[in-house]
């Protein structure tokens, strides 16, 4: 299985790819705000490299629950800076978390490869065709309304079918719009619009996406479905709980998870991969 992003293209097949997590915002629920900074985001990305990253992810628009919308111009003028300053140090791949094209536009002209788009490409109409005319990488994640509004509705029918559906629209929609299916990757979306049961449930059912043959993402980093099940842990007690998330979900198909902690999940990562592919 093959990922393709502008002109890289990254087999799967038995690898699992590490994306750190570069907020570059004042209200991101765990990070507080601490890579706000350019030059101090620039740094932090450097140092997930340096722990074992293969993707930089990067995002100016807070997504947690609740999370109000930015405008386009405040979030460029965030995210921008970023992006250049770590594609003249580093020619790692950055992906950049946002659901505005304009947005994408600009990252992709400054040095981005992927556009993470927590929407599915669903909420800015032009999304799909920046994503056709850059080559970029598509990360497809689900997701009901916006992270302000998207845990008042949680009930589903059947939450695999139903998210394996918006998985099939976007797949076709993107496909019109330019992008071969070699350049999509899918993210149920763990946390965003999901009760605790039902994180749980898709990372036990992960392996049911692998009909797509598309590269599986998952992000359970930090997350308060871990803080829940640990008896309220707070932020900088969930690592294990990530851990058993992040391995968990490898042994169920996953092939590339979004962290915050890249060093340790850099051994979490290593450990349980080997241990699947050991004949």
């Amino acid at each position: 299985m093959k990922f393709q992003f502008k002109e890289r293209c990254v087999d799967l097949t038995s690898n699992i790819m590490l994306m750190g997590i570069i907020n570059v915002t004042p209200d991101s629920f765990s990070e507080n705000g601490k890579n706000f900074e350019s030059e101090a985001a620039v740094q932090s990305a450097l140092k997930m490299i340096n722990d074992g990253a293969d993707i930089i992810d990067i995002g100016g628009e807070s997504s947690r629950p609740g999370a109000e919308s930015i405008s386009s111009k405040e979030e460029i003028r965030r995210i921008q800076p970023v992006i250049k300053k770590l594609r003249n140090q580093s020619d790692i791949p950055i992906s950049i978390d946002t659901t505005k094209s304009d947005v994408a536009e600009i990252a992709m002209d400054n040095g981005a490869d992927i556009i993470n788009d927590i929407s599915g490409f669903y909420s800015d109409h032009q999304m799909k065709y920046i994503a056709g005319k850059y080559n970029s990488g598509c990360i497809v994640m689900h997701m009901r309304g916006s992270p302000k509004t998207m845990q008042n509705d949680t009930k589903y029918t059947n939450i695999i079918e139903e998210i394996s559906i918006y998985f099939k629209n976007a797949i076709v929609m993107l496909g019109d719009a330019g992008t071969d299916e070699g350049f999509i990757c899918l993210d149920p979306g763990i946390g965003f619009g999901k009760s605790v049961h039902q994180n749980l449930l898709l990372i036990n059912k992960l392996s049911h996406f692998n009909e797509f043959e598309r590269p599986i993402l998952i992000g359970p980093s930090r997350k308060s479905f871990i803080g829940n099940i640990l008896n309220n842990a707070g932020l900088n007690d969930r690592i294990w709980g990530t851990a058993g998330s992040v391995s968990t979900a490898i042994t169920r198909g996953a092939r590339i998870v979004r962290v915050h902690d890249v060093a340790e999940m850099k051994d979490v990562c290593t450990v349980t991969n080997l241990i699947i592919n050991a004949e």
